[in-house]
């Protein structure tokens, strides 16, 4: 204690940090998660979003219908054609904290977002951000280096449209190693599309834009032969829903708040879900039919998009919509959703005789296989809970998802499911044991390829691996946000992929279509001297990495991760982790003939297609030297 009395504390100890200090500081406060882009939700997305939103809100007060959108490697552009900044308030936008449009409801009603505080953040966390307005003739350019004022071009004359152009390159000393997934800025412009009539977006020379809003976004997510009836489309003033049922396991939705995509969802999902299960069982219970609500919601293909004035997030980045005073016009958010759904939902069914009749079936499905699976699942989580005691393949963290207000801490909780127990070992001891879990498989999973669910509950290892992860009942008690399949990069590594893999899109889609689902990337090869250490992930790495280092650098090939060592294996785990998210890509939507096609018995067209694109090892040779 005497050590601690020793430590000054005074005026100097006191410091304000100006806005630009502050967010850079502290970014997640702003931006949630920094990331590397290999997550939807990571830093990079947030920016783009942020200045894509202005140009939304523009769009939504009737000024605008297209907005072009470039984005490359690092450099992103966003032209919009609304009303432009007031020429006068152009720098005090980018660079004032709490300056904005936003805060006078005339000029904006039921925006994305209040704070005032989006493109600061994307001024202050570029190596180089460019805005120019043009308005009425006129136009006014600033520039800034990593939120600093560096050019302040006058006033002057512009035959362009009204609107407003942003650029900016996030700066890589805050994002490491980033880069941007399209697939990932794909899903965001059709999002903005779907909510917003009469918008177009041009995507990097791509034109997009929906005649139906969410009936569209289903039509997208979902393939039409695994549908059991035709969507289900309602919309009202300031509130729109579609849902369907299909084929797989799980419950899949996607939710918005005056064009945001709420991907924790929030009051106005938690509502939908609600209002589904009460309006399907008092439809039917005048038929003597008495469903429960996990067969209702059993396979559900969902999407709610609703307007609301001045909504409260739990965050800056908006993902989740709070329940704190949060209202409709003097309606609960709650209540404004389900009185929506008991009208029209019930209304739909009685008009629509044949779809209610094909969701009766799909529910009476559903209830057949709980009741199937009842005892044998009961018997399984009385075994994993014993297991679960002492549980040798689970080496847990302290921290898990959901249980943390930090942002930044939840999106970096881990679990990493690696083959065999070398591995394990080595992950194990270089882990952050905060947030950073291994469940260790002891050799091949099942192939699960047609196999029923009950299967989960038969298989001991796929019984307790779900219990890790807690997503039995679903997502909501996911308790990692990054599930990561650690294998060798050999054939029996790939073909551990390929079942796993299977084993997630077969019975827990949801949590690959949620971005959950990773595989770890680990290097090939290393390349030294005795000055510098490269480690390469491909042979193209390696022969840079030997013209770098000069004459007869030392090569070391790692054929197995057991064969790297701890010490070594924490630098591919930590701030410098490359992650590949498994996608489920436009292709993908039937999951059932992906998986047939590679997980089924040797079909004529797997074989054909190995035929056609075998290469022997003189072709990589060629390729990489050329």
């Amino acid at each position: 204690m005497a050590e601690l009395t020793d430590v000054t504390y005074n005026e100097d100890s006191i410091r304000s940090l100006d806005w630009r200090e502050h967010i850079r500081l502290r970014p997640g406060m702003y931006i949630g998660k920094l990331g590397d882009g290999s997550s939807p939700d990571d830093g990079i997305y947030i920016l783009v979003k942020e200045v894509i939103d202005n140009s939304i809100d523009e769009h939504m007060m009737g000024h605008g219908r297209t907005i072009e959108v470039k984005i490359s490697d690092h450099k992103v552009v966003v032209r919009d054609y609304g009303r432009g900044i007031p020429l006068g308030k152009v720098i005090d936008c980018v660079s004032k904290i709490n300056t904005g449009g936003k805060y006078d409801s005339r000029a904006f009603q039921k925006s994305v977002g209040l704070n005032g505080v989006g493109t600061k953040a994307v001024n202050a966390l570029s190596s180089s951000f460019r805005i120019q307005s043009v308005r009425d003739g006129k136009t006014k350019v600033a520039e800034f280096e990593r939120g600093e004022l560096v050019k302040d071009e006058p006033l002057q004359e512009s035959n362009q449209r009204n609107g407003t152009t942003t650029v900016f390159v996030p700066d890589d000393t805050i994002f490491k190693n980033y880069h941007f997934i399209p697939e990932f800025l794909e899903n965001q412009i059709w999002n903005y599309v779907y909510l917003n009539a009469g918008l177009t977006i041009h995507f990097n020379g791509q034109k997009y834009l929906s005649e139906n809003g969410l009936k569209d976004l289903l039509s997208r997510k979902i393939a039409e032969e695994t549908m059991r009836y035709p969507i289900i489309h309602l919309k009202g003033d300031d509130i729109e829903v579609a849902l369907t049922h299909g084929n797989d396991y799980g419950e899949e939705y996607y939710s918005f708040v005056n064009g945001q995509y709420t991907t924790q969802g929030g009051t106005h999902l938690a509502a939908f879900r609600e209002a589904v299960v009460k309006t399907v069982k008092e439809f039917y219970a005048k038929e003597k039919k008495d469903f429960d609500g996990t067969d209702i919601r059993a396979s559900i293909v969902g999407a709610v998009a609703i307007r609301v004035q001045e909504p409260v997030f739990e965050s800056q980045t908006k993902t989740k919509l709070g329940s704190i005073n949060m209202s409709h016009d003097g309606q609960s958010v709650r209540n404004f959703v389900v009185d929506f759904l008991k009208k029209h939902l019930d209304n739909f069914l009685h008009q629509n005789k044949d779809v209610a009749e094909a969701l009766r079936k799909r529910i009476e499905q559903s209830e057949r296989e709980r009741k199937d699976m009842a005892g044998i699942k009961k018997l399984a989580n009385q075994r994993a809970k014993k297991a679960n005691l002492h549980n040798k393949k689970l080496r847990d963290c302290r921290f898990h998802f959901g249980e943390s207000k930090e942002l930044e801490k939840e999106a970096l909780t881990t679990l990493f499911i690696t083959e065999g127990d070398s591995a394990s070992g080595s992950i194990t001891k270089s882990r952050n044991v905060e947030l950073e879990a291994v469940f260790s498989l002891r050799g091949k999973p099942l192939n699960c390829f047609g196999l029923k669910k009950k299967v989960v509950y038969e298989n001991e290892e796929f019984n307790l691996l779900q219990h890790a992860l807690n997503i039995e009942e679903g997502l909501e008690g996911l308790r990692y946000n990054r599930v990561v399949v650690a294998t060798d990069a050999d054939v029996d590594g790939m073909h551990i992929r390929l079942l796993l893999m299977t084993f997630f899109l077969q019975f827990f889609p949801d949590l690959v279509k949620n971005g959950h689902l990773y595989i770890l990337e680990t290097p090939l090869f290393r390349v030294r001297n005795k000055k510098e250490t490269i480690y390469c992930y491909n042979e193209q790495e390696k022969q840079n990495a030997m013209r770098k280092l000069g004459k007869n650098p030392e090569i070391t090939r790692f054929k197995g991760l057991g064969e790297i060592s701890p010490e070594e294996f924490g630098k591919f785990i930590g701030d410098n982790i490359r992650l590949e998210p498994v996608i489920m890509g436009k292709t993908e939507q039937n999951i059932q003939k992906v998986l047939s096609y590679f997980m089924g018995k040797n079909t004529p067209e797997r074989q054909q297609f190995i035929i056609e694109n075998l290469k022997i090892e003189k072709d990589i040779v060629e390729e990489v030297y050329a």
